[in-house]
């Protein structure tokens, strides 16, 4: 198996100072709503990508504003994606958006928009 032509990106808010669990739990979160999305919508990108070894890349921004220009960007490019809101059971309020899903998509096609963010 060559390179990966397939991958999805994990983007986290990094002023809310969640411990590793939480950040863990949001990253299931994140892989699963958004790869679900993809399986509905781009069966094709799914497959690949499953059977490529669903590669997974987890990048920061600093603000929910900057997760929400993001989410705002991957639907208008047409990427498969999910906002995560957490429901407030453990260390922060129910409402706060933690992070953002993107793909799994062609590795190109998210690079326009998160490739130039800083790895996590």
């Amino acid at each position: 198996m060559g390179e990966f032509e397939y991958k999805q990106v994990l983007v986290f808010r990094t002023d809310l100072k969640l411990g590793k669990g939480k950040i863990a739990a949001q990253a299931g979160h994140a892989a699963v709503s958004a790869s679900e999305e993809a399986h509905k919508r781009h069966r094709t990108w799914f497959e690949a990508w499953l059977f490529e070894g669903q590669r997974k890349v987890a990048v920061k921004v600093p603000s929910e504003k900057e997760l929400n220009e993001l989410k705002e960007a991957a639907d208008d490019l047409g990427l498969p994606n999910a906002l995560i809101v957490d429901r407030g059971l453990t260390q922060i309020p129910e409402g706060t958006v933690t992070c953002l899903g993107i793909g799994p998509a062609p590795e190109e096609k998210i690079d326009r928009l998160t490739g130039k963010l800083p790895l996590f």
